[in-house]
């Protein structure tokens, strides 16, 4: 393989060398446990709550509305699970997507199974939820709205400040899994009208492993994992000190001069756009370029097989996806296509191109050089 060209940013995104230096010294000579009342325990502790100064800072948060989780997974979990079981006394009703992230749409088979009920909105072609459905599925007993920000597939990003307007009339928590959107868009939890949201440190160039779940203060929820006193008695276990020291610097970094950013992303994915159309011009967009994160190109084309171009373009060095990395080991089409009404066929001839603040033109330039000298081999099945 003579080069790497990596655009599947919204599975994972490299480490930044800059959080990297950061977190090291809590994997060396710093390694106290956080909970710990001599020096280098007390150090760890501060390191923790300086990392949550960061991230409830990016988000317009207080600090003490900031759970670290394991990550995005954990975090729908938590306040999903959590919400739903501490006021079942006044319902058991909740709404949320069909286009979900499975930590949300598995959190809610989980609770279907306790008694919950859970209606699922549809989308439009775009992915798109139409306020008007939302707020003729509420009910007297609705407790909690929980629609992600953006979709890791396709990248619509909803109307999240209508959401939370809707959901604050009618005095219902809302969640939104913000996974994709922190550090691609601005997200102000205040303004936006946020009970509760989801992070995942390894989306915006922070290490794996951990994420955040923002509970505003006086919502009420239930702990998802019991044990010690750990994240002010909600969430136990010893505190992942390195990877969150890692999360507060990858954030402060993420949301700095953001508009900036995801301006030069866009300018690269909507060139790489072009360049495709310029080969194929029956290559289909899935959503459209409205309301879609900067970086996220997810395209049909017609006539080939998604895993074939998947392996022609992993053995020139490029990295793409066929959609979610969670579901990388499913073999039926995506939900999420086949909620904004693609066929099986269309679905299977798609793949995620998402790129970051770390691509370039010229890499544009390389992937459609590989595909064009090998797009009418594979639309013959060669």
């Amino acid at each position: 393989m003579e080069r790497l060209v990596y655009v599947d940013n919204s599975a994972t995104t490299r480490l930044d060398d800059r959080v990297l230096k950061e977190m090291m010294p809590f994997l060396e000579e710093g390694y106290g446990n956080a909970s710990s009342s001599y020096s280098i325990g007390i150090r760890s502790r501060e390191a923790v709550e300086n990392a949550r100064k960061k991230v409830a800072k990016a988000i317009n948060a207080c600090e003490c509305e900031i759970y670290f989780t394991s990550g995005g997974s954990e975090a729908d979990n938590m306040i999903i699970k959590g919400i739903a079981r501490a006021n079942q006394e006044k319902g058991k009703h909740i709404i949320t997507s069909s286009i979900e992230h499975l930590a949300v749409l598995n959190s809610c088979y989980s609770l279907a199974r306790e008694g919950f009920e859970i209606t699922y909105l549809p989308v439009d072609e775009n992915g798109m939820i139409s306020l008007k459905e939302l707020e003729n599925s509420i009910r007297k007993d609705t407790i909690l709205i929980s629609i992600m920000f953006a979709n890791n597939e396709i990248g619509t990003i909803e109307p999240i400040k209508e959401i939370g307007k809707v959901a604050k009339a009618h005095n219902i928590y809302f969640h939104t899994d913000a996974v994709q959107a922190i550090g691609n868009v601005d997200v102000d939890v205040a303004e936006l009208n946020i009970d509760a949201l989801s992070i995942s440190a390894h989306k915006f160039h922070g290490p794996k492993g951990v994420g955040a779940a923002y509970i505003k203060d006086g919502v009420k929820f239930f702990n998802l994992i019991d044990g010690g006193h750990q994240e002010c008695c909600r969430r136990a276990g010893t505190e992942n000190v390195a990877g969150i020291v890692g999360m507060g610097k990858a954030i402060e970094i993420s949301t700095e001069n953001i508009e900036e950013k995801s301006n030069k992303v866009k300018m690269i994915r909507d060139y790489c756009y072009r360049k495709l159309l310029e080969l194929d011009n029956k290559i289909k967009l899935n959503g459209n370029f409205e309301n879609r994160l900067p970086g996220n190109l997810n395209i049909c084309f017609e006539g080939i097989d998604n895993k074939n171009l998947l392996l022609l373009l992993d053995m020139n060095g490029i990295c793409v996806s066929t959609g979610s990395a969670c579901n990388s080991s499913v073999s039926i089409p995506s939900h999420v296509l086949t909620a904004i009404g693609c066929d099986s066929k269309r679905a299977n001839s798609s793949i995620r191109l998402s790129f970051g603040d770390t691509n370039s033109f010229e890499e544009v330039e390389y992937i459609i050089e590989v595909i064009k000298n090998n797009l009418e081999m594979m639309k013959e099945g060669k």
